[in-house]
């Protein structure tokens, strides 16, 4: 039997599940800049498919009467990076993660972009380690309370700037990435959204599509506010 780890026996007790292998948990929990180690981002990149699966199955199950253009905006707001990054704040991953300690230095236990790569992983890890039904249940306990709290589809900003201009027989909006700034693992994005009549706005944040739906948002509330 693999030797045990009081540290990650901790986490697994946070976490409300036990590994088998509880290297899994510890690669899940390893940042790209621990270069000594195999970092998480092939379990990230699982573990995201993982919970976009649960997300939707328990979505479609929740929700018979609602068309894929309602159940799209419930997906996407519930498995989001912000989403992503508050569940593992709730966790306390961050304390868990290890990180050369540069990175630790500027704050990265607290970064969103790291903290959701980490929930994804060890997602992935779980799946791994003990199962689809065994991730599946860690999900739906972790993100129960953000299904209960979406009595109402969620209007996508993208989608209801798109719908004000076309109401108004106007161009679609124009979405650019004017800038991007930041480490390879942990970059942050300056996206900008133009109307045809010069109406703009623009947002920072961890990924392209994140900051155009933010920017598509800093410019709805733009636009109610002058009316």
């Amino acid at each position: 039997m693999p030797r045990r780890h009081a540290s990650l026996d901790a986490i697994e007790a946070t976490l409300g599940q036990r590994f088998t292998n509880q290297s899994l948990l510890r690669e899940a929990l390893t940042h790209a800049s621990q270069k000594s180690t195999t970092s998480n981002e092939r379990l990230e990149f699982l573990g995201d498919r993982v919970l976009g699966l649960t997300i939707a199955e328990t979505l479609v199950e929740k929700h018979p009467e609602e068309s894929e253009g309602q159940l799209a905006p419930r997906l996407n707001a519930l498995v989001s990076r912000e989403t992503c990054a508050a569940i593992a704040e709730r966790l306390g991953l961050g304390e868990h993660m290890v990180m050369a300690k540069a990175e630790a230095h500027s704050g990265g236990r607290r970064k969103p972009a790291l903290l959701a790569n980490a929930m994804e992983a060890v997602i992935a890890a779980i799946y791994l380690d003990a199962g689809m039904d065994a991730a599946r249940n860690f999900i739906l306990r972790h993100w129960a309370h953000l299904f209960d709290a979406q009595t109402n589809a969620p209007v996508d900003p993208k989608t209801a700037l798109q719908e004000w201009a076309q109401a108004r027989g106007r161009a679609l909006p124009l979405y650019e990435t004017i800038a991007q700034s930041g480490p390879d693992h942990a970059p942050r994005f300056t996206v900008r959204v133009t109307l045809d009549d010069g109406h703009t706005a623009q947002a920072v944040a961890a990924s392209k599509r994140a900051g155009e739906r933010e920017s598509a948002k800093q410019l709805l509330d733009k636009i109610e506010a002058q009316t």
